[in-house]
């Protein structure tokens, strides 16, 4: 019996409503935007193939390793609906512009840093402007352009997406082999976030809202602190303590305590929430978000292991291995552009979602299968067939949910999809490095036995460099590796298929022309719950 509604008092003003602007100026801002983007998501991946050299310079363990990854992970996922929330309240240029300076400050800590404890103090720094990105660049995008039009520039983006996450290992592969050294990798992208800080300065011209502001402090502090929890558990159980221990028991409770506060102040005592639960009362909203953790896992588990995988189990280099992902980035890239354009010419979006999440399945399946004998072109078809898939997925799952929601909870309603894919990568990287690291250590010590000798003092964490290996204890371990990793993309089948089941059941709604705040407009759920909340004058 609250008096405060999760429907935010004030309505939008008209100038939100309806940002009428010609495709040259979208163009133009869409530029900055997609430097913005490809800043954020090269940051996540150019330092893969630059791990195993940092670890060795800063004398990091297998701990710090795991962690170099997770820390900007865990920082984008837990700072990406705030940063959504305050795109319905502030500036949104202005936000952008705040992330970019907050990312670049984190990337010259990083570059200069001495150890691995200032250097992964960096990489959350980096993280929390990388959620902003994340999170602002489409929620500008979906101000700007009407539903039925977004697919189109939705696709440059899916395409810049491709190939800053899966094109960042090659590049960060081709810094760690030369002169510039792993350092480089964070200088990779300092020119594109002063390029995009100006570009949107002169570009991008939005109305700003001024409306009332009620930031949910309270709400913020207890997602931050209950989803940070829970990711810690899970990168750090097998590794730091065990699966079944008591402080498994502790971090999993507390962690789930935390969210449950968390979930009754957002929808009954904050004014405007976070994360506005009434959303998922929508029931696309609902099934998107479950089938962005699912899509979580398999896309940022595969990016990151792929890489490991042509390293560690096929012996390439980082510059080599990075040329791999061009298999998995074209596909991506292809599959979002066109499916974009076709979406903004029929209005219809359903069937590239279905048949996306069935290809994810398929390629996903089809690694399953791979070691360290399979033939790289059979290995890069698989890549292709997942790329393929993610293409047509991940930025039409977010177009479905913004065509179903009003643009006064655009920012949030974007912002909650991406945070749940967030939080699904989160938990595949940390979830599936622990399987990796046992089922290593396993066939490592079986394979070492198998030859005669004694494996049981071999660090079941650590990658070993295999040029200095003797060729039959080299072989043991590259047939290790690759054998996980094959049990890896197994094990990320079930999720897949969990998202093909959710985007089975989303109801497909004709993409919209225009972007005018009608009632008639928003999802019916979404609607029902403004007429029941919102009192009559």
């Amino acid at each position: 019996m609250s008096q405060a509604s999760p429907v935010p008092a004030v309505p939008a003003a008209p100038a939100e409503q309806a940002v009428q602007m010609t495709h040259r100026q979208i163009l133009e801002a869409l530029s900055g935007l997609l430097l913005a983007m490809f800043v954020a998501m090269l940051s996540s991946t150019v330092v893969s193939n630059a791990l195993p050299r940092i670890v060795s310079d800063l004398h990091g363990s297998q701990t710090g390793y795991t962690w170099i990854v997770v820390a900007t992970m865990l920082a984008m996922t837990a700072s990406t609906p705030i940063w959504g929330k305050l795109a319905d309240l502030f500036s949104k240029k202005l936000l952008v512009q705040t992330a970019l300076v907050i990312y670049t400050a984190g990337s010259l800590v990083a570059a200069f840093a001495p150890s691995m404890e200032v250097l992964i103090g960096a990489r959350v720094v980096q993280g929390l402007g990388v959620g902003g990105l994340t999170a602002l660049v489409q929620v500008v995008i979906a101000t700007m352009v009407s539903p039925r039009e977004r697919g189109r520039y939705s696709g440059y983006l899916g395409a810049t997406f491709a190939l800053a996450t899966v094109g960042g290992p090659l590049i960060g592969g081709v810094v760690v082999d030369s002169a510039l050294g792993w350092r480089g990798c964070f200088f990779i992208g300092l020119p594109f976030a002063v390029i995009a800080f100006f570009l949107l300065q002169k570009t991008l011209h939005l109305p700003v809202v001024k409306r009332p502001v009620h930031i949910d402090y309270l709400g913020a502090t207890l997602i931050v602190a209950g989803i940070s929890t829970l990711l810690i558990w899970v990168s750090l159980a097998g590794n730091n303590f065990a699966w079944a221990s008591t402080t498994t028991a502790v971090m999993v409770v507390g962690g789930v305590l935390i969210l449950a506060v968390a979930v009754y102040v957002e929808a009954k005592v904050a004014i405007e929430p976070i994360i506005p639960v009434y959303l998922f009362k929508d029931r696309t909203i609902s099934l998107a978000t479950t089938a962005s953790v699912m899509i979580g896992v398999a896309m940022f588990g595969s990016t990151v292991y792929l890489s490991q995988y042509f390293q560690v189990a096929r012996g390439m280099s980082p510059t080599h291995a990075g040329l791999m992902s061009i298999a998995m980035v074209g596909g991506l890239s292809i599959s979002s552009v066109i499916s974009g354009r076709i979406i903004s010419d029929s209005g219809r979006w359903k069937r590239f979602l279905v048949g996306g999440m069935v290809l994810v399945v398929i390629g996903l399946a089809l690694l399953s299968t791979i070691d360290d004998t399979t033939s790289l072109v059979a290995v890069g078809g698989f890549m292709a067939i997942l790329g393929i898939g993610l293409g047509a997925t991940m930025q039409n799952l977010v177009l479905s949910v913004q065509n179903n929601v009003k643009m006064s909870d655009m920012g949030s309603a974007s912002a909650v999809v991406a945070f749940f894919r967030s939080m699904g990568g989160s938990i595949g990287i940390s979830a599936l490095g622990a399987l990796l690291s046992a089922q290593v250590a396993d066939k490592v010590t079986s394979g070492l036995a198998a030859i005669g000798i004694d494996g049981s003092g071999t660090e079941s964490h650590s990658v070993p460099d295999l040029a200095t290996l003797p060729a039959p204890v080299r072989e043991v371990f590259e047939h290790a590796f690759g054998q996980a990793f094959g049990e890896i993309f197994l094990v990320a089948v079930p999720f897949a298929l969990v998202a093909l089941v959710c985007v089975l059941f989303i109801k497909e709604v004709p993409l919209r022309t225009s972007n005018i705040e009608e009632q008639a407009e928003a999802s019916p759920e979404v609607a029902a719950e403004l007429h029941h909340a919102v009192p009559s004058k």
